[in-house]
């Protein structure tokens, strides 16, 4: 799915492009690259779906393990945030040596994954695999560190981070909570509109060759300051189950532009051409293989799960 580091310009914008010399699209092109067709594998929410504080008060009374399957339930029921369903353009462009001009535009969640609506969510931090089997069967992505730098240069929609204070309490749902007002009071001083395309308030659960031989970790990275540079450099010290209040997962859709025309992640993430475009990494041979490898569930026990949550699902406000 996700398919040498080379000098790659990116040019700063939220919701406009500049043309390519020779590229066969325009910037109303860009726009309509990320549609809403992009996330129609994510349910709709349910009128009777829960909002963050009920959400809150039922995983405060459950263990690490109960609380992540809490968070599957809940996300793959698609109760989340209106939002996050309206995804944004990022474009990375680059001249290569032949002349060429190469724009990859990838269409990515506007802030990161949260349950709840959009007036009571929480920002919801999950273990790898949790994160890895929501992105697979909404058709989406993590991301590399290379796309994490991208969308924060291109947004101008900048939080400062907040970091907590470090201990135990780290990776409890009340951290979760307060971290989460701390994030949506500085939101709301700024007067940054929900749904921006909003970077700086958490590091981001990536995709990384490192997971290869660290099978049982997980990869974050970034929590940018605001002169770009991250907090976080990328890390697997953690083993795949952990998750803490400064951990977000910020989804890229599996579907990606290339001047235009539309190519899998998962294959530019493999392509030898273009892959030092968007992971400092270059290739990722065998994406979609190491992906698969974090899945929480095997595809047939992903599609058995699928068919069934909806009629186990009974939660209610």
């Amino acid at each position: 799915m996700i398919r040498s580091l080379i000098f790659v310009v990116v040019i700063s914008f939220v919701g406009a492009f500049v043309a390519i010399p020779g590229a066969a699209y325009s910037s109303n092109d860009v726009e309509n690259f990320c549609k809403s067709s992009l996330t129609q594998a994510i349910p709709s929410r349910s009128h009777d779906a829960i909002g963050a504080s009920s959400f809150v008060a039922k995983v405060s009374e459950s263990n690490r393990e109960q609380r992540e399957a809490l968070i599957l339930d809940q996300i793959m029921a698609g109760n989340i945030p209106e939002f996050l369903r309206h995804l944004y353009p990022v474009t990375i462009k680059k001249k290569m040596h032949d002349g060429t001009r190469i724009a990859i535009t990838l269409c990515v969640m506007p802030d990161y994954l949260a349950v709840g609506s959009n007036r009571d969510f929480l920002r919801i931090p999950m273990g790898m695999k949790t994160a890895t089997t929501i992105a697979h069967w909404f058709d989406f992505v993590l991301p590399t560190p290379k796309i994490v730098d991208a969308i924060y240069a291109q947004t101008d929609k900048h939080l400062t981070p907040k970091p907590m204070k470090p201990g135990p309490e780290m990776i409890s749902t009340e951290y979760y909570s307060q971290h989460n007002r701390l994030v949506e009071q500085q939101r709301r001083a700024k007067n940054i509109p929900l749904g921006s395309l909003l970077a700086g308030q958490k590091k981001d659960l990536v995709i990384t060759k490192h997971l290869r031989k660290k099978p049982g970790r997980v990869a974050i990275y970034g929590w940018q300051r605001l002169n770009g540079k991250p907090i976080q450099p990328l890390s697997t010290v953690h083993e795949a189950e952990y998750a803490d209040y400064s951990h977000g997962v910020r989804l890229v859709s599996t579907t990606a532009y290339v001047n235009g025309k539309k190519r899998s992640l998962y294959d530019l993430l493999e392509d030898p051409k273009l892959a030092s475009m968007i992971s400092k990494e270059g290739g990722i041979p065998k994406a979609t293989k190491l992906v698969a490898a974090k899945l929480n569930l095997s595809a047939k026990r992903l599609a058995a799960y699928k068919r069934s949550v909806y009629k186990n699902y009974v939660w209610v406000n």
